[in-house]
This record gives structure tokens, sequence and C-alpha cells, in this order.
């Protein structure tokens, strides 16, 4: 290796950071995906100042050992700035192995178990009928899958398009609130609506995205039993997660957690206790492919599957990872899908694009995706609080409450 470089994008509008290990073979270097879009000038410094300099004359191929010399490094391990720093040089490591061995990255990780990844899109609306033809109009286009969110009168709710102008300058300014209660009461109804109109051929999902407290997730649980998800995501916050045991004996609704978890041993004890059904996997929060590879061999092995992290704040670079593994592993469940827009795909040349619900992998060596340093620079990214305005949710008593 003979350099570490970082990039900082937003052809998406989220801010990407994109990492390119050169080596002294000319032509020769790879790209990783660190992106998190909430510290994104911390993991810049942390690649910069800190990892990339101890790379330069070390051999690329010796994966395992430079990932846990990186990750010892800082003594006070792991974090999910200092993981998506680690992540950006390890993807790239094996970006490279695969140019190197002239074979795609699935390939090094075993070879297919699949021919592609059914993946998953995101509808939402006011009502059920709107939110019906919304999923019906997504089967149509080949998903099988459809993650569903119903707005809430009056409150601030994830995963939902603003009503308006004014409403959505109200979310860019985080003036909202969020409601529960108003939730609970409203959400569950709709989802079982939604299901009656659409029939049993299309797989519903839905994410709580760790809103409610463990009583309230309980009662979520019991109360959207009919609306017979693929799975219900993130009902209890990472904090929460010694009750997942209760929220199992609550009803029979697959449950899905894991994208706001930083270290695979989080996953442990949910995966030995059998309280989960899919692990919502970020590989870059996680600290690349070394250790998340790792994880799916344990959800394989005790049998959850894998649903990847994969919306449009998971760069290209990351989604063929996510590909990759998905389609070289048995344990693969579903894989998040973003609909990335022309500036993406102009700056990630071989980007991952759904064709009919599904993502196939790259036949290409590495990860098959190309990174076009001129074009993102015509998408600068923003100030670095302007994007964690995205987080900064309230209850209705003026509380600071979880996203």
């Amino acid at each position: 290796m003979t350099a570490v470089r970082t990039f900082l994008c937003a052809p998406q509008g989220c801010p990407y950071v994109i990492v390119r290990v050169e080596t002294n073979e000319p032509g020769l270097y790879g790209l990783g995906c660190a992106s998190d879009p909430q510290r994104t000038v911390a993991i810049r410094s942390v690649v910069d100042d800190y990892l990339g300099p101890m790379l330069a004359g070390r051999d690329p191929s010796d994966i395992e050992d430079v990932h846990r010399l990186l990750l010892n490094s800082g003594y006070w391990r792991g974090g999910s700035i200092a993981n998506n720093a680690l992540a950006g040089i390890d993807v790239a490591l094996w970006d490279i192995k695969g140019k190197v061995a002239g074979m795609p990255l699935h390939a090094l990780l075993g070879g297919r178990a699949r021919e592609y990844a059914d993946a998953y899109t995101h509808v939402d609306g006011d009502d059920a009928a709107e939110i019906a033809e919304a999923v019906l109009a997504a089967h149509e286009r080949g998903y099988r899958h459809v993650r569903v969110q119903v707005a809430v009168p009056g409150t601030d709710t994830y995963g939902t398009a603003p009503a308006d102008a004014a409403e959505a300058e109200r979310r860019r300014l985080r003036a909202g609130s969020w409601d529960s209660t108003s939730y609970l009461r409203h959400v569950p109804g709709v989802l079982v609506d939604v299901r009656e109109r659409v029939g049993a051929g299309v797989e519903l999902l839905h994410d709580a995205h760790e809103r409610l407290t463990p009583s309230q997730a309980r009662q979520l649980v019991r109360a959207v039993e009919d609306a017979g998800l693929y799975f219900l995501e993130d009902a209890l916050a990472p904090e929460d997660a010694a009750h997942f045991a209760q929220l199992r004996a609550a009803g029979s609704v697959p449950l899905a957690v894991g994208e706001l978890y930083s270290e695979i041993g989080q996953y442990l004890p949910l995966l030995e206790q059998r309280v989960i059904d899919f692990a919502r996997i970020r590989i870059p929060t996680l600290g690349g492919l070394t250790p998340t590879r790792k994880l799916v061999a344990a959800c394989e092995l005790f049998g959850v599957r894998t649903a990847p992290h994969g919306p449009g704040d998971v760069s290209p670079v990351g989604q063929a990872a996510n590909v990759a593994l998905d389609v070289s592993s048995p344990a693969f469940g579903v894989q998040e899908a973003a609909r990335f827009t022309d500036a993406t795909l102009e700056v990630f040349p071989g980007a991952p694009v759904p064709e009919g619900g599904k993502l196939y992998p790259s036949d290409r060596p590495g990860l098959g995706v190309d990174f076009d340093e001129s074009a993102a620079r015509r998408h600068p990214v923003t100030a670095p609080l302007e994007h964690d305005r995205w987080a900064l949710l309230r209850a209705t008593d003026g509380s600071a409450h979880r996203p």
C-alpha cells in the first residue's frame, strides 16, 4: 500500500465518505464505504490522520492482520466512528484482493449460494388505500417485499413524506414532535387494512425505528399480528435489547434489529437466546466485511436470517459489498434497496441497481463499482451539523427523543 485517500461527496443528498487505498502496482486500488451521515468529518479524520498513515508499505493481501492492527491501534476499541473508518479501509482491501485474483467479491466469499438477492423497497402514505396502491405498484415492478410506513396525523412520523411545504420546513428544522400514543392507536389498524387490500402475494415490512418503550413495543407486536408482517424492525432500541425475550413472548411477529449496532458482540446474546429472526447488519458501522462475514456465519448457525441495511446513506460501494455477502450466504433473507439518483449513478459507475426487485452481483473483479472523482466534486457535502437536524426529534412534552 502506498496511500489512503478519503473523498466526501453527496450526490444522493446525504454525505458519503469514500475511501481509496492505493498500491504500488499501476492502476491497482480498492474502494470502501465509511459513510455515517451524522459524523462524516470525524470519520474522515480517523482515516486521514490515524489509520491511513499506518498502512504505507504494508501488504494489502493481509486483511485479517491489517484489520486487527487498526482495530487495536486506538486502544479504546470500537464505536461507530472508529468502525466506519476501519470499514472503509477493510472493504477496500477486499476490493483489491478480488482485483488481484481476477474474481468478483462474492466468489472470494465462497461463491454463489443463490443467483440474486431479493430486495425490498419503501412506500408510505396517509391512509390504507393510498399505501395499498403504492404497494401493489411496487409489486408490479417486481418487488416481492415492501416496507410500509404510515403517516400519523399531527406527529412527526419516521419514514413518511411531509404533507406540504410547511410540514417539510418543520421537519427540516425539527420543530415537530413525536407522539407514541397516537402512533400506537393509528398505525396497527392501517397495517392490517393494507394487508387486507393487497392480499397475501406480497411481503410487508414495518420499521418502528426504536421510538417505543419496551411496554409499548409489546403492545405493537400484539396489535399487528393480523397484518402478517415479514418482519417488524427496531421495535426496541439497542439499549433495551434485554427486553427481546418479553417481546418474543408477546406474539409471533418476526423481529428484526441491528442497523444501530456497532459491535458484532451486540448480536450474540440475541442469537443465542433465539429472540430475533433477522439481523439488520450495516457493514460500515460493524467495521467492514472482515467482522461482518463472521457474524453472518453465526446467524446461519442459529437460524437467523440477514437483512442488510442499504438505504441511500449507504453508498453504492457499500451496497456492492452487501450484495456480494447476500448471494454468498445461506443465511440471507432480504436486502434493503435504495433508489439511487442519476447523480449517484454517475459518480459510482457499476452501482448495484435493482432489476425487477432483484439485486444481482457484479461479475467484474472485486466490488465491481468504481468512483468518478471529477463527478463527485460537483456534489459537495453540506456543513457538518446540517444533516444532524434529521435526528433532533422531541416528544410532545419537549424532551429529546430517539429518532
